[in-house]
């Protein structure tokens, strides 16, 4: 039988966002995690002059950014990974739906990718594309991944183990040292999600590369640090063997990062002053919308990382709230299933949008209550 493909989980909140325009004139849209802020000016100027345009970049990465990556890895993390160990990425959500699929080209004997059990949708839909068993790791109340849940011959028919820290949607910090040692114990190959690194509230950002570099891979992505989602550019770093893997293959697949954009994508690499601009800005942008949400009747926290709000809902219905949020301020955020069916009493509120929009919600709260 052909596969089927599910609907498109941010498709379903269309109508709620016809009903925002409809009711308020606009719609508010915190269901996404597309960055809103300008990137910097140096970059968009790297992007247009690069001369980079006409030849075919090579899939593994240019050197200028490789090296850029290494040297970031170096000065924020304290990891000294040599440029044969990383690749370039299309963005990340290619590299995250596509991997299982080479990691069983490469392993056919193994069949199931192992996910959080509240997590980002793509761990469990690039298992399905790749025709694996997809199989959530349940987490624990701080939203970590627990190890010690998962069943033993799951782990013996394990591609990869997932881990994403700090976590999307709620925020959670694995212990990144633990899931290595799991790894290499259960010869399972640990892939860290780390792309919101740059966001972690409690301390300084984690990577399992921290760990030594065997049997685990760590992604990162260049679209929430830089504001850059829209050219697309990330990479992967780590275990030599797999990362040998990937780089071949993907010149097979033709993955390759426009050379415009790995020249800026360098550039802004180097740049850790707009980071810490925008980390500043996300934390005053979630301050603003919890106390919003608290007048709605919400409670929203801080999480440990990312810029997202994880909200448990009053009535344990996270689309009731996604809906009611649309109709009273035309506010669209994503119901907590879309993350796993555990948690489809939760919504979440990706904290993107600029003073303006956060002001303009409470306008519409107060014209409403008044």
């Amino acid at each position: 039988m052909p596969y089927v493909l599910p609907p498109y989980p941010y498709d379903r909140l269309n109508t709620f966002k016809d009903l925002a325009v409809e009711l308020h004139g606009s719609a508010i849209n915190m269901s996404i995690g597309a960055p809103h802020d300008a990137p910097p000016q140096a970059v968009i100027d790297a992007l247009a002059t690069s001369g980079l345009e006409r030849g075919y970049p090579p899939s593994v990465g240019r050197p200028e950014f490789l090296q850029a990556a290494a040297d970031w890895l170096q000065s924020q993390c304290d990891v000294a990974i040599p440029t044969s160990q990383i690749g370039a990425t299309v963005g990340l959500k290619e590299f995250v739906a596509g991997l299982p699929h080479w990691l069983k080209l490469k392993d056919p004997s193994k069949d199931t990718v192992l996910y959080p059990a509240v997590s980002y949708p793509s761990y469990e839909m690039g298992a399905d594309l790749a025709g694996c068993r997809a199989v959530p790791v349940p987490v624990d109340e701080h939203w970590r991944i627990r190890l010690d849940a998962i069943d033993p011959a799951d782990a013996d028919r394990a591609l990869l183990l997932w881990v994403n820290s700090p976590g999307n949607p709620a925020g959670g910090m694995d212990d990144l040292g633990a899931a290595a040692n799991w790894g290499r114990a259960h010869g399972v190959p640990v892939v860290s999600d780390e792309c919101y690194i740059e966001f972690t509230w409690n301390g300084p950002g984690q990577t399992i590369l921290q760990h030594e570099t065997d049997g685990v891979l760590a992604v990162h992505s260049l679209s929430k640090r830089s504001n850059l989602a829209g050219v697309r550019a990330g990479y992967y770093a780590g275990d030599a063997e797999l990362v040998h893997w990937l780089r071949e293959i993907r010149k097979h697949v033709g993955a390759m990062v426009p050379g415009p954009t790995q020249h800026a994508a360098a550039v802004a690499l180097a740049d850790q002053e707009h980071v810490t601009t925008q980390k500043a800005l996300y934390r005053q942008r979630m301050e603003a919308m919890i106390t919003f949400l608290g007048k709605l009747g919400l409670e929203a926290t801080m999480p440990e990382g990312s810029f997202y709000l994880w909200v448990r809902t009053p009535d344990g219905d996270g689309w009731h709230w996604a809906e009611k949020l649309a109709r009273e301020v035309g506010l669209i955020v994503s119901p907590g299933d879309f993350y796993g069916a555990v948690s489809n009493n939760y919504i979440r509120v990706a904290v993107v949008q600029d003073e303006e929009a956060i002001a303009e919600l409470n306008r519409r709260l107060a014209t409403a209550t008044a």
